[in-house]
C-alpha cells in the first residue's frame, strides 16, 4: 500500500494553508512565513512520533498550527498599524488575467469570495482574537474546541468572539458577478484615460471611496476620499501630475481574483515626476466602482507576481 512521504503530504494541504493564513493576516508575506513554519512544526512532531505523539488527521493539524502562528502575527500587525503614517489596507494578491499553465498556486487562495480585499478590509477591523475565531470557525470549519485552545479561553468564549465578528463581516459588500465586476472597472479606466471629468463621475457610486496606502514611502491620499466628485478629481489630479504615463502604464490584472490594475512605475520626463508600481483594485456595486484602493506600499506588494509581463501584456 503506498504511503505518502511528509513532504508529499504537506504538499498536498499547501494550498489550504495559504488561503487560512491570508485570510487570518491580510498579508501575504505573513502567510508565506507562517506556512513555512508550520512545515517546520510539522518536521519536528514527526521526529517525536518515537514518544507517542501521533498526528491522527494532519490538515486538521496544520490548520490549528497556522492558526496559533498567525495570532501571533495578527498581534504584531496591530503594533506596527499604531505608527503607520496613513490608511492600512490589505497586501494585494496580483496575478494575470490570462490562464496560466500550469495553474498558478495562488489560484487557490483568491478563488474564493473571502479573499477579495472588501471582505479583508473588514476582516481588519476586528480584534485578533475575534479573526481568528471567525475565520477558522466560519471559513475553515475548525471546531470551537480548538479555537479554544488556540486562544487559550473557554468554549463558550470563543464562540461569543466569532458571533461579535460575524455581525462586523456582514458589513461587506455583496460581491458582484465578475462580468458586471469588470465592466464597471474598464468604464472606469478608460474614462480616466479621456480626462473628462463628468465620465468619470459617471463611473463611480455617488458614495465613493478611494483608500491609499503607502506608509509615507510614496505619494497617495493620506485620508480617505469620500464621494463620486472627489474621487474623480483625485484621479484626473494624478493624471495631469504624471501626465500621460500614468495611463500608458496601466495593464489589467486579477486583484484578488478580480479585475484591477497594475500600474508599472516611471521614471518620469522633463515635465513629469517620476512614481513607482503600484497596484489598483477595485469593489463595484450597482454596475459602478464604489471603493477604489491604491495599494502603493511597496512593502505590500510581494504577493504581486505579474511584474515581469507588464511588457508583453501591452504589446
Amino acid at each position: 500500500m503506498y504511503m505518502p512521504t511528509t513532504t508529499q503530504a504537506f504538499e498536498s494541504h499547501r494550498g489550504h494553508l495559504m488561503a487560512v493564513a491570508y485570510r487570518l493576516t491580510g498579508s501575504f508575506s505573513d502567510a508565506q512565513d507562517a506556512v513555512q513554519e508550520s512545515w517546520i512544526r510539522l518536521q519536528n512532531a514527526e521526529s517525536e512520533k518515537a514518544a507517542g505523539h501521533e498526528i491522527r488527521e494532519l490538515r486538521a493539524w496544520l490548520t490549528t498550527v497556522v492558526g496559533r502562528i498567525c495570532l501571533d502575527r495578527l498581534k504584531s500587525a496591530a503594533v506596527r498599524r499604531e505608527s503607520y503614517v496613513g490608511q492600512w489596507l490589505p497586501e494585494p494578491i496580483v496575478t494575470s488575467t490570462s490562464a496560466t499553465s500550469p495553474p498558478d498556486p495562488l489560484d487557490y487562495v483568491v478563488q474564493q469570495e473571502e479573499s477579495r480585499l472588501a471582505a479583508l478590509i473588514v476582516l481588519d477591523t476586528l480584534t485578533p482574537a475575534q479573526r481568528v475565531a471567525f475565520v477558522l470557525h466560519d471559513g475553515f470549519d475548525v471546531p470551537f474546541a480548538d479555537i479554544a485552545r488556540i486562544l487559550g479561553i473557554e468554549v463558550a468564549a470563543a464562540r461569543q468572539l466569532a458571533s461579535r465578528a460575524r455581525k462586523a463581516a456582514s458589513a461587506a459588500p455583496e460581491p458582484v458577478g465578475s462580468e458586471e465586476h469588470s465592466a464597471a472597472v474598464e468604464r472606469l479606466v478608460a474614462a480616466i484615460a479621456s480626462g473628462n471629468l463628468d465620465d468619470v463621475i459617471a463611473a463611480l457610486d455617488p458614495d465613493a471611496v478611494l483608500i491609499g496606502d503607502a506608509d509615507g514611502k510614496t505619494r497617495t491620499a493620506v485620508n480617505i476620499v469620500r464621494g463620486s466628485d472627489r474621487v474623480a478629481r483625485f484621479y484626473l489630479g494624478l493624471v495631469r501630475k504624471y501626465g500621460l504615463n500614468a495611463v500608458m502604464s496601466i495593464s489589467p490584472a486579477l486583484v484578488n481574483g478580480q479585475l484591477g490594475c497594475l500600474i508599472a512605475g516611471s521614471p518620469g520626463d522633463d515635465d513629469h515626476p517620476p512614481f513607482p508600481t503600484r497596484v489598483a483594485g477595485f469593489t463595484v456595486r450597482g454596475g459602478v466602482v464604489c471603493a477604489a484602493y491604491d495599494l502603493a506600499n511597496p512593502d505590500k506588494l510581494s504577493g504581486v507576481s505579474v511584474f515581469d509581463h507588464t511588457e508583453s501584456k501591452r504589446k
